[in-house]
């Protein structure tokens, strides 16, 4: 057989347990946009001047042009994974399924598997106006995703199932740019949304790395766009600022290097999510 799969069939009406994937992730987004209009409400506060007004720590700190600080985060990693059309039914011959041993082979299904991992990094603050602040971050992420394979192999006669965990580690250089824009402030209290853009730099991508026959890597391209928001608080003590956030990062590009194996032809697109829960020292 000389490609790598030939597809069985045609149909695509067929329900996909992929598709039931798709429909719970917009639930998660349209709970994600109801967090995000509460915290809307949150931010523009009609009755602060009623509230009891405390003695502020640092009145003049946000009148600051420039101020700096240090973040340590905690960040989970996932891989939203795009299959190809009627995976369930696309054979793939023996030399795509070869780290299998197998004859032929049927992918039953893919599924990404996060894990933790940490961030630390250096805040860089500009001053943009009463409301509005720019924020470069670089930093350095550290984190590992895992992705499960299960497969129907075939061999002569015999028919068997099997059940495959990869396992990719990653080690960013992050360099995000933020829009911060924060509310009044109320005693020793701000809420603030931001967005932006961050560029990543995977040092443990395999991308340039041979072949090795004897096992096959999934391995990710090095760099990688990502579109950001987050929401946070921060917090007014005698000496310091301190904030806590969550963020959302969602990688705009397929990171994916197809090599024509198993793990990688069944994929059309692989794309990189990460949320992240940060504590901020300025």
């Amino acid at each position: 057989m000389n490609k790598y799969y030939l597809n069985l069939c045609e149909n695509k009406n067929t329900e996909h347990p992929f598709n039931i994937i798709k429909k719970r992730n917009s639930l998660r987004l349209v709970k994600v946009i109801l967090i995000v209009f509460i915290f809307l409400v949150v931010l523009f506060p009609q009755n602060s001047s009623a509230q009891h007004r405390k003695v502020e720590n640092m009145p003049t700190y946000d009148y600051s042009k420039y101020h700096f600080g240090f973040i340590l985060a905690v960040n989970r990693m996932f891989f939203t994974i795009k299959p190809i059309d009627n995976l369930h039914l696309t054979m793939f011959d023996s030399i795509a399924a070869k780290e299998i041993n197998a004859d032929s082979a049927l992918i039953l299904s893919i599924l990404s598997a996060p894990t933790y991992g940490f961030t630390v990094g250096i805040v860089s603050n500009l001053r943009l106006g009463n409301y509005f602040d720019l924020r470069f971050i670089p930093s350095l992420s550290f984190g590992e995703r895992y992705i499960d394979y299960e497969f129907k192999k075939f061999n002569d006669t015999t028919v068997s199932y099997v059940s495959i965990r990869k396992n990719i580690p990653s080690t960013f250089i992050e360099l995000p740019l933020h829009f911060k824009y924060k509310s009044k402030r109320l005693n020793n209290f701000r809420a603030y949304l931001l967005g932006g853009v961050n560029a990543r730099i995977d040092l443990a991508s395999q991308a340039k790395k041979k072949k090795d026959a004897g096992l096959v890597q999934i391995k990710l391209n090095k760099a990688d766009i990502y579109g950001e928001i987050g929401m946070g608080f921060d917090f007014y003590f005698e000496w310091f600022k301190f904030g806590t956030e969550i963020k959302m990062s969602y990688g705009l590009l397929d990171i994916l290097k197809h090599e024509g194996n198993i793990y990688t032809e069944g994929i059309e697109k692989m794309s990189s999510k990460i949320f992240q829960i940060t504590f901020t020292f300025e």
